[in-house]
């Protein structure tokens, strides 16, 4: 299984602009976090992922494996809408997954060379389909694309992480976006931590 890397350079940075993230870092040790080095299953994974436990997200794609084989465009397109959903999905997100897989069998993304882009073409390019929010491409950037410097407004938990490090009741977008300038360019394994710290509550 692969890991998002990271070491000393990003977590010295990040304990040297934060005394209480320094503490919590600390505490908490490196964090592995697997990865899904090819876009186009991570992103299938991503949508799998919206709004459901990530226990059951898990169970979803086991199943989703054992109907089709390998998570290809090819496989998706060559099931039926019925037996997909029959994995315990609904009928939208069926409907977004597929989606997908017409847009990298027709080109319109090319997923063996997203990674030549940069993170706001990608963001713009996945967010034109249906049923891919920033959240979803984020994530795709984060555990697919291993980019440096992504913190997720729009993840519950990064949030609720931020808040119990820092004692907070609530988090506008203005004081998050002091966060992520304070913890850029390493806001990737900041949000790793902020994960981390979410479970504590």
């Amino acid at each position: 299984m692969d890991y998002y890397k990271y070491g000393e350079t990003e977590v010295n940075y990040l304990k040297s602009k934060c005394k209480k993230l320094s503490k919590a870092i600390d505490r908490i040790g490196m964090i592995e976090r697997s990865i899904i080095p090819e876009s186009f299953p991570a992103l299938i994974s991503s949508i799998i992922s919206q709004q459901i436990s990530t226990k059951a997200a898990a169970t979803v794609k086991e199943r989703l494996k054992n109907l089709i084989g390998e998570i290809s465009a090819e496989n998706i397109l060559n099931a039926s809408q019925e037996d997909i959903q029959s994995c315990g999905m609904s009928h939208r997100k069926v409907s977004y997954i597929i989606g997908v897989a017409e847009a990298a069998q027709s080109g319109f993304i090319d997923f063996d060379n997203l990674d030549k882009l940069s993170n706001d073409e990608i963001i713009e390019k996945l967010t034109s389909l249906n049923g891919i929010g920033i959240w979803t491409a984020e994530m795709l950037l984060i555990f697919s694309l291993t980019r440096p410097d992504i913190i997720s407004y729009g993840d519950l938990a990064i949030r609720n992480g931020i808040m119990n490090l820092y004692g907070l009741k609530n988090l506008s977008k203005k004081e998050f976006e002091v966060y992520r300038n304070r913890f850029s360019p390493y806001n990737t394994v900041a949000s790793l931590y902020f994960w981390a710290l979410a479970k504590e509550i």
